[in-house]
C-alpha cells in the first residue's frame, strides 16, 4: 500500500453494500459556446459554471464522507468542484496512502490493483479514481489543479518532473468525461513561468478534449500572463478576500470583481472569464487577522450577481471550513469556528443555485452585460449596479435597495414586465407592465441598506 513517509492512524470502515447510483444523463467534456463566451455541455446546451471550492477533497476525506459532500453539492446545484490533486509534495489522504514515491513529483506512488478490501492494493490514486467515479454518477465535473503552485515556487518541482506529472496525470485521466484542468493554483503566472507553460502545454498535447485554465493568485487573473497561449481555453481570476482598504494592489479594485470580468470582456481573441475564487462565506475579512470581521452571504451574492451580469460565464463559491474540510480534532486555517460538515448548509452555499436558475431561466448565449440600462451613475462600491441583458429582457442587480433608474426603450419590443427577484430565496414578486419608452424609477422593497439585494427583471412583450 502507498505509504511511503505517511505515518498515521488509518479508519477502519464498516460498509452496508454498494448503492446502485441514481440515473444521471451520461457526461461528456464541457466546449466553449460559439460566440466564445460561455461553456456548453456535450450536446450544445448552455451550460452555468457553478463551482465550489473542495480544495482539500482527495486528501481530507473518506470515501463515504466524500460521497456525502459531493451529494449535497449536486442537491445545491452546483456542477463543478475544484480540487487540488497534490496540495504538497508529501500528499497523503485520510487512509495513509503517499501520493509520491520520496515526494518526487515526476513518481507517482501506484500500485498494481485496486480493491478496497486488499489495502495493499488501494493507493492514493486509486481514491482519487473513486471519488471521480462519484462524481460522475452525480453529474458533476471536476476541476483538478495538478499540482498547487507554492510547490513550484519553493523550487521543488523541476520543469521535468513537472512535465512528467503532467503527461502521467492527463494521460491517467484523459478519457474521463467529467475532468476540467486548472494549471496553477493560488500563484502568479510569473513566478516559474516556463513551468506553467509546459504543464499547459503537456496537458493539452496529452489531453486535447478537455477545457484548461490558470488558477491565479488572489487580485490577478490569468490573463495577465496567458491569454494568447493556445492551451487556455477560458480565463480565471481570483478576486480574493480582501475588502476595499486591505487591497494593496497596484490596479486596487478592491471588491469590485466586476472590474476583472470588464477586462477580460474587451481582449481579444475572446475567451469565457469567471471568478474562481471570491471571499469565503465564514473566513475573515483579509484572510490572515481572525480577529477580523468574516465575510457572509450577502457578499458571496455580491461577488456572484455583480461578476456574473458583468459578463462571466459562471461564478465559483467558497466557504472556509468547507474548502480545507475543517473536522474534529483537526489544526484548521483563519481561526474556522465551524466544522466541513455543518458549514456545507450555510445560507450562502443554498442562495448560490438561484443565481444559477435565473441566469437559465432566458435565452442563455445571447446575454451580454449592458450598462447603458442604467440611467445616469450606476454607482461606486457598494452601491454599484450591474446590468445585463439579451434580445428581449434586462436584469438589473442593487447589493443595498437602491432605487434603479432604467432606460426602458434599450431594447425593442412592445410592453416591459418588470418583476423583483429575490437572491435570498428565489421568489419572485410582480411589479407592473410598463410601456417601453422613457427612463422608468424601481423602488426595491424593504429599505435601503447593505445587504438589501434585489434583481429587477424586466421582460419585453413582443
Amino acid at each position: 500500500m502507498g505509504k511511503y513517509l505517511c505515518l498515521m492512524l488509518v479508519p477502519v470502515l464498516t460498509f452496508s453494500g454498494c448503492r446502485k447510483p441514481a440515473e444521471t444523463p451520461k457526461m461528456e467534456p464541457l466546449k466553449i459556446s460559439e460566440n466564445h463566451r460561455f461553456f456548453a455541455d456535450g450536446k450544445g446546451n448552455p451550460f452555468f459554471w457553478l463551482g465550489d471550492t473542495g480544495w482539500l477533497l482527495f486528501g481530507k476525506l473518506t470515501r463515504e464522507e466524500a460521497d456525502a459532500y459531493l451529494e449535497n453539492r449536486k442537491e445545491k446545484g452546483f456542477n463543478v468542484i475544484q480540487v487540488m490533486v497534490l496540495h504538497s509534495l508529501s500528499n497523503c489522504n485520510i487512509y495513509g496512502d503517499s501520493a509520491l514515491v520520496k515526494g518526487n513529483v515526476g513518481e507517482p506512488l501506484v500500485t498494481d490493483g485496486n480493491s478496497f478490501a486488499n489495502p495493499d492494493e488501494y493507493d492514493y490514486w486509486d481514491h482519487v479514481d473513486y471519488i471521480l467515479d462519484r462524481a460522475e454518477e452525480k453529474g458533476l465535473y471536476m476541476a483538478l489543479v495538478p499540482v498547487w503552485g507554492s510547490n513550484v515556487k519553493s523550487g521543488s518541482v523541476s520543469r521535468a518532473q513537472a512535465s512528467i506529472f503532467a503527461r502521467w496525470l492527463a494521460g491517467r485521466l484523459k478519457d474521463r468525461p467529467n475532468i476540467i484542468w486548472l494549471n496553477g493554483g493560488d500563484i502568479a503566472g510569473s513566478d516559474s513561468l516556463e513551468t506553467w507553460k509546459i504543464i499547459g502545454k503537456t496537458l493539452r498535447e496529452i489531453d486535447p478534449n478537455h477545457l484548461i485554465s490558470f488558477h491565479p493568485r488572489g487580485r490577478m487573473q490569468s490573463s495577465d500572463w496567458f491569454h494568447n497561449e493556445s492551451w487556455l481555453d477560458f480565463n480565471m481570476f481570483q478576486s480574493g478576500h480582501r475588502r476595499y482598504d486591505q487591497d494593496d494592489t497596484e490596479r486596487n479594485y478592491g471588491e469590485d470583481n466586476w472590474r476583472y470580468v470588464e477586462a477580460d470582456y474587451r481582449m481579444e481573441p475572446v475567451k469565457p472569464t469567471l471568478d474562481g475564487e471570491p471571499s469565503y462565506e465564514g473566513i475573515p475579512q483579509g484572510l490572515h487577522d481572525t480577529l477580523q470581521p468574516r465575510w457572509k452571504d450577502a457578499d458571496i451574492r455580491r461577488y456572484a450577481y455583480w461578476s456574473v451580469f458583468a459578463g462571466a460565464c459562471g461564478f465559483t463559491y467558497g466557504h472556509s471550513a468547507v474548502m480545507q474540510f475543517f473536522k474534529p480534532g483537526a489544526k484548521g486555517s483563519y481561526g474556522d469556528r465551524k466544522f466541513w460538515h455543518e458549514a456545507i448548509n450555510d445560507p450562502g452555499a443554498g442562495q448560490m443555485t438561484f443565481l444559477k436558475k435565473l441566469m437559465l431561466s432566458r435565452p442563455y448565449f445571447e446575454r451580454i452585460p449592458d450598462q447603458s440600462l442604467i440611467a445616469g451613475d450606476p454607482g461606486q462600491k457598494y452601491d454599484y449596479q450591474a446590468a445585463t441583458r439579451g434580445e428581449n429582457y434586462a436584469m438589473v442587480y442593487t447589493y443595498n435597495g437602491r432605487n434603479i433608474l432604467v432606460h426602458m426603450d434599450k431594447i425593442a419590443g412592445g410592453p416591459v414586465k418588470a418583476t423583483w427577484f429575490n437572491p435570498r430565496d428565489g421568489s419572485e414578486t410582480k411589479i407592473g407592465t410598463f410601456p417601453n419608452s422613457g427612463i422608468r424609477e424601481f423602488d426595491p422593497p424593504g429599505e435601503p441598506t447593505d445587504g438589501n439585494d434585489w434583481i429587477l427583471v424586466l421582460d419585453f412583450i413582443k
